[in-house]
């Protein structure tokens, strides 16, 4: 049987060596976690000490330009990390953020031989994320943590920050890709062969008018373009073992300028949904607006501070836009032929699609009372 540190590539142990950590490497444990970047466990021990962190190679297929990403994370954990420091008197917790470990050489990323870009960053140590909502109270704590961070970032200059991802969460955009996609002899045949994908055609017909709202907000002056986390899922928000509060947001690669709007409505819509995105059963999904509730609290104590009228006027929009843009995307996908998804099976876009458009057609009928949720907390928390 291999040891971990065997089951290791020797190169990753030698790039490990690269950053600035008391110690050498016991071991590095490969942990699977995370959709895009190749992620270690590294553990260091001195005489006296161990120290754990985090060693990541960058997924340069996604982010072409690594560097950026770390000028955009170094700006936002030395922000964060002092406006931590000042508030931390007042704070019902102890909040935390990773710390970019810099390389012995000073960089904040190690290139190796490959051109493959590699950065470490601190652990949050005794503390867990949970992949969906546990309970009503998770639900808050979900809200509450997005918008602590919202409103520590919400003074960044975004001139500082770049934008590595650019066109993400601009739905018309979507919108052309899945356009052309269409238009091709196979993607109009893809949909022909299908009851269901034509009904998928149908649904994103019905509703092609209004896939413009933020976009349109923001163009006329009514929102602003701010910084933004870019993923804020359940995953991604770390809860503290002793005291079941939230502590931090981590994934910091999606970190850029945006409309708050995105995060606020994918947060809502990767949250509220309880069967998830890949259920077969779509009679299961729906928008549970308990946890709707419970969120929008959290979230309104630390964001209410910051979000203006209009801001709060088209928070329900983005809970909606934000469901059809990901269901948008997965038809796209799978009409074009699977080219940017992964799957696992035939039609398994097709099935994503279905469920974030049943998720859509649910925060559509339930509308009011999402509306009556926004109104009543915006108007509690302190403004």
């Amino acid at each position: 049987m291999k040891s971990a540190r065997e089951s290791i590539p020797v190169k990753t142990h030698h790039i490990a060596q690269k950053f600035d950590v008391a110690g050498r490497a016991v071991t590095l444990v490969h942990t699977g976690e995370g959709n895009v970047n190749d992620t270690y466990l590294a553990i260091f021990r001195t005489v006296f000490s161990e120290e754990r962190f985090i060693l990541q190679k960058i997924n340069k297929w996604v982010f072409p330009h690594p560097e950026q990403i770390m000028e955009n994370m170094r700006v936002v954990t030395e922000h964060v990390h002092k406006r931590i420091e000042e508030e931390s008197e007042t704070a019902d917790r102890i909040w935390q953020l990773p710390r970019v470990i810099p390389a012995k050489d000073g960089k904040d990323y190690v290139i190796d031989e490959d051109g493959e870009y590699w950065r470490a960053i601190t652990l949050i140590a005794s503390a867990h994320s949970y992949g969906c909502v546990q309970h009503i109270e998770h639900a808050h704590e979900a809200g509450y943590v997005l918008g602590h961070f919202q409103r520590l970032i919400s003074d960044i200059d975004c001139a500082r920050l770049h934008d590595t991802l650019v066109g993400f969460h601009i739905t018309p955009d979507y919108l052309k890709k899945y356009d052309e996609a269409v238009a091709t002899k196979e993607g109009l045949a893809r949909i022909q062969v299908s009851a269901e994908a034509q009904r998928c055609m149908r649904f994103v017909e019905e509703r092609r008018e209004w896939c413009s709202i933020l976009e349109d907000a923001k163009e006329a002056g009514e929102l602003k373009i701010r910084p933004v986390h870019g993923d804020p899922k359940i995953s991604n928000i770390m809860i503290d073992d002793a005291t079941g509060k939230g502590t931090c947001i981590i994934d910091l690669d999606t970190v850029k300028p945006g409309l708050i709007h995105y995060d606020f409505g994918d947060c809502l819509r990767s949250c509220c949904n309880p069967a998830g995105e890949e259920v077969q059963d779509l009679g299961k999904v729906f928008f549970d607006t308990d946890w709707c509730e419970a969120i929008v609290k959290g979230y309104m104590v630390n964001a209410r501070s910051f979000l203006t009228d209009a801001d709060i006027h088209y928070l329900y929009d983005s809970i909606r836009l934000i469901a059809f843009e990901l269901g948008l995307r997965f038809f796209a996908d799978h009409v074009a032929g699977n080219v940017y998804f992964n799957t696992r099976y035939d039609g398994q876009n097709l099935n994503r699609a279905r469920v974030q458009f049943k998720l859509v057609e649910s925060i559509q009928t339930r509308e009011k009372q999402i509306r009556s949720i926004l109104d009543k907390a915006s108007e509690l928390s302190p403004g």
